[in-house]
């Protein structure tokens, strides 16, 4: 998967958060949840574009881990939700199911860029050296 590919999954994840968001019930609890929930699933689109731009392979990382950790607070809220029977199971774990697979997609990105700057760092290293 490409980053477009990707800038397209995590603006879709934050508009299926948005709707989801809308539907929870209009009580003290339903509007501390839809608020947290609300914060954490459009902010994981935004941070991945940021990342994108990031001017830098270490700016990238650093960006790519508050995408993870973005992501795994969406998971917590939804996980919530379902819990305390704000709305159905069969309702919220489609989001869920995509939150989780976002947090590992965005794990092994971030693993995966942190090694490729590690190397580039020791060569640069070795190579001032010489």
């Amino acid at each position: 998967m490409n980053a477009e590919d990707l800038k397209k999954r995590t603006k879709a994840f934050a508009l299926r958060i948005l709707r989801l968001a809308d539907a929870l019930p209009n009580t003290i609890e339903g509007g501390v949840i839809r608020g947290q929930l609300v914060r954490a699933g459009t902010s994981v689109g935004a941070n991945y574009r940021a990342a994108c731009r990031g001017r830098s392979k270490a700016e990238f990382v650093a960006k790519l881990g508050v995408v993870e950790e973005e992501s795994d607070e969406s998971a917590f809220w939804l996980e919530l939700i379902i819990e305390g029977k704000f709305l159905t199971q069969r309702v919220v774990e489609p989001l869920l199911r995509e939150a989780n697979e976002l947090v590992k997609i965005m794990a092994r990105s971030r693993l995966s860029a942190s090694r490729a700057l590690r190397k580039a760092n020791r060569q640069s290293a070795i190579g001032n050296r010489q």
